[in-house]
């Protein structure tokens, strides 16, 4: 038996106890889903958009399944969402999930507005199947690692924003890793109806030597408005393959703050795509990498109606033997007259062994348009490292000052305080020298 048809027997063991297995629409999607994953298999580098990050390894790749029972009173859970909480002094909404089940007794959804549910995805397969269906998507153009979360998946949470409400705090989405060596398959889904307004916080933590897939989906409807932060802070031995994925209504505002500084091989595809006129995304991302790790960002934005506006903005910090890989795309289709797009990448270079690829791209099909993209890859500017010890400060804090101030600029974009001040903690524990840093600003 080949590793691919180990995963498809491990699908069909669990398919009975998935949630929602009584569900036709969703078994069949389920049952397409890991056809597809079987046809396509693991991607490897021959596919153009794999070719920095083949995924064949995973094949072979023996892993436990998460033992369900164990983590209810399990200390580390708990220890690590207190610490995680005790980051934020917003209060906010908490929905947490351990090695990919739902946990109640570590959630704190507390009062939620009128109009506005929060909760896990295997609660609304069962009390609203349909509004469900309906945002649930499918495996038919997806890549093989996001096919396979969609036939695996056993948890997530489901967000719905009825017309005109808003959430005034974040909702916070925790997710944590306790068993190790197991894989996990998660799904989110945020359905947000006309004028509705949100910020959620997807938070990846722990993990151990797992394997973890999420897919994130996002439903703007008209004038809605959207912002998602998630924080990758996973351990240096997980394997995090991810995809975010928004589609936009006429007017709506949708807003990725990707913030990527663990695990040993992420993989992020961000995706968006302009349904209606006047629609705005902002794409923020920052990654540092060191060691042997590596990460890759895969983004799309596709401009489908006029007027539409759209900037992308990542930055990389690439250490020791580590690479960073980006590849960004912009579509601007014929009819989207008047857009308005900018793309950048820049990569930061900290050792001579490390690694970084820059690929941004432009699809314009409109003559009434404004579009920019360009990428760097380089070294810390001399110059400005002269002009810091001219005025006392030595070469090491130098040095330190001059790459904080590099990825700062991606963190000052998170508009909201709190989830402002807790990514420029988890950036200054991930640079050498961070408590001095965190003393001198």
């Amino acid at each position: 038996m080949s590793g691919i048809d180990t995963w498809v027997a491990r699908q069909r063991e669990r398919a009975a106890h998935l949630p929602g297995a009584a569900l036709p629409w969703l078994t069949r999607r389920r049952t397409d889903a890991i056809a597809r994953f079987a046809d396509l298999g693991w991607p490897t580098s021959r596919l153009e958009a794999w070719r920095h990050t083949s995924l064949a390894f995973l094949e072979q790749q023996t892993l436990a399944s998460p033992d369900s029972d164990s983590y209810p009173d399990a200390a580390h859970p708990a220890a690590t969402l207190a610490t995680l909480r005790a980051a934020f002094d917003d209060g906010g909404h908490w929905l947490v999930f351990v090695d990919g089940q739902f946990a109640p007794t570590l959630s704190a959804i507390g009062t939620l507005p009128a109009g506005v549910t929060a909760g896990a995805l295997s609660d609304a397969l069962n009390t609203v199947p349909d509004a469900v269906e309906a945002a649930f998507g499918s495996a038919d153009d997806s890549a093989s690692p996001y096919a396979l979360n969609l036939a695996l998946c056993s948890d997530g949470a489901f967000v719905r924003l009825a017309r005109g409400t808003a959430l005034e705090q974040p909702l916070h989405l925790v997710f944590i890793g306790a068993t190790g060596a197991a894989d996990s398959h998660l799904r989110n889904l945020i359905v947000a109806d006309a004028n509705s307004a949100a910020s959620i916080v997807e938070h990846h933590v722990g993990g151990g030597a797992t394997l973890g897939t999420v897919v994130t989906r996002v439903q703007a409807a008209q004038d809605a408005r959207i912002t998602h932060v998630k924080l990758q802070q996973q351990d240096a031995q997980a394997i995090h393959v991810a995809q975010i994925e928004a589609e936009q209504a006429r007017g709506s505002h949708f807003a990725s703050h990707s913030l990527s500084f663990g695990a040993r091989l992420a993989r992020n595809d961000i995706r968006t795509r302009f349904d209606g006129e006047g629609c705005e995304t902002l794409f923020n991302g920052l990654y540092h990498v060191d060691g042997r790790r590596h990460v890759d960002h895969h983004t799309l934005i596709e401009h489908a109606r006029p007027l539409g506006t759209s900037r992308e903005y990542y930055r990389g910090l690439v250490d020791g033997n580590a690479r960073g890989v980006f590849a960004g795309r912009i579509i601007v289709a014929q009819d989207a007259q008047r857009t308005d797009a900018v793309q950048r990448c820049d990569n930061l270079l900290l050792s001579k062994l490390a690694e970084a690829d820059a690929r941004p791209e432009l699809e314009i099909y409109a003559d009434d348009v404004k579009c920019a993209h360009g990428a760097t890859v380089g070294q810390i500017d001399e110059d400005a490292l002269f002009y810091l010890r001219a005025r006392g400060i030595d070469e090491v804090h130098a040095r330190q000052l001059l790459t904080y101030a590099f990825a700062a600029e991606v963190i000052e974009r998170i508009g909201h305080d709190a989830l402002r001040k807790h990514a420029r903690t988890a950036l200054l524990a991930r640079l050498p020298g961070g408590a001095t840093l965190e003393e001198l600003l």
